[in-house]
């Protein structure tokens, strides 16, 4: 057996393996990286033969930015029906997206710029109870992403005073409207 061929089959057996293990309580915490920034995966399955990093630095072409755009839209399909699975697994009082905190994004935002600001994040789940869903948030330029890591793990009952580069929580207030 072995890593399937295909890159699809691949992502959705590796999130239906963290949904499993959620599910088993085998673990509390996974990280799950699907596709390296630099990497030379291609998504003919998509239409779009051009390596991913390739697309990324798409200098405005307006050809590159389609294809960019439609490999971020199937990453983002994968991410939604690992969502979907959580949500329709039952688990204590709710489902397993209502147990869990889900935080999606990439560390660049802008490919041509190697720019680390503004970075597109989704967080997703109830955190079993201490967040709600349903808004977009925007945090002033320049926000530390580890401000926001240090916000989860107050919620998930492991409070530290800092991490990384951050420079303290997401008002309370704010994160607790998610």
């Amino acid at each position: 057996m072995g890593i399937p061929e295909s890159f699809d089959e691949h992502a959705r057996l590796m999130f239906d393996l963290q949904a499993l293990a959620f599910q088993a309580d085998i673990t509390r915490v996974f990280t799950f990286l699907i596709g390296r920034e630099q990497t030379a995966q291609s998504f003919p399955e998509i239409g779009v033969p051009d390596p991913h990093h390739a697309m990324s630095h798409h200098q405005l072409d307006a050809e590159r930015l389609e294809k960019y755009a439609m490999i971020n839209t199937y990453e983002v399909s994968l991410l939604a029906g690992f969502l979907e699975k959580l949500q329709a697994t039952p688990d204590g009082d709710g489902t397993l997206l209502d147990q869990s905190m889900i935080l999606y994004g990439g560390g660049i935002s802008d490919g041509d710029q190697h720019s680390h600001l503004d970075l597109p994040l989704i967080l997703a789940g109830g955190g079993a109870g201490t967040l709600k869903g349903g808004r977009h948030l925007k945090y002033a330029g320049e926000t530390p992403m580890t401000n926001l890591l240090v916000s989860m793990l107050d919620k998930a009952g492991v409070p530290i005073d800092e991490l990384g580069d951050s420079t303290g929580r997401l008002p309370m207030a704010t994160l607790s409207g998610v």
